[in-house]
């Protein structure tokens, strides 16, 4: 059984390795550069932006992923960004449909109609994740480059939280 609660400081260390790990392998997620604990406390535990962030732990309490849900001031009021994460190894089935579950859960409880995922186009698991969740397409910002100049699409995928939201 996959345990999903509020990410703690004692959540810390491993969710950031789990991000170093995805950010090593290249190719899945948008951040290039490897986050120290500091700074991943700013971005997803303690961030100005932040509306909520939850780990999935595993049968023996580790977390095996993370889910993190923001304001952006590029989307509307009530549409929030979201981004997902789950350790590559060992992997735990159903991680991104537990975090999914509580995220959508707080997101309505709290107003919020719509949520926005942006996904590099050359990251397949994402794009399969946010589809099998629901998540429509909904724009693509053309050659956006990396740091090594390299130009990626990035492809935004929109889910409603209720059919009368237009985000």
């Amino acid at each position: 059984m996959i345990v999903v609660r509020q990410m703690m400081s004692e959540d810390v260390a491993a969710s950031c390795r789990i991000l170093n790990e995805i950010i090593e392998i290249g190719g899945t997620t948008a951040n290039e550069l490897p986050f120290s604990k500091a700074l991943f406390v700013q971005k997803y535990l303690d961030g100005s932006d932040k509306i909520c962030c939850h780990v999935a732990l595993d049968d023996r309490g580790e977390v095996a992923g993370f889910q993190w849900l923001g304001v952006n001031e590029n989307l509307p009021q009530d549409c929030a960004d979201i981004a997902t994460f789950a350790r590559q190894h060992p992997v735990l089935k159903g991680t991104g449909r537990a975090l999914f579950r509580e995220t959508v859960k707080m997101a309505g409880a709290m107003g919020y109609t719509t949520l926005n995922a942006t996904i590099r186009a050359d990251n397949a698991p994402g794009l399969s994740y946010y589809g099998k969740m629901g998540f429509q397409d909904f724009a693509i910002a053309y050659g956006v480059p990396l740091r090594d100049g390299t130009p990626i699409d990035r492809i935004s995928k929109r889910f409603e939280l209720r059919k009368d939201a237009a985000c």
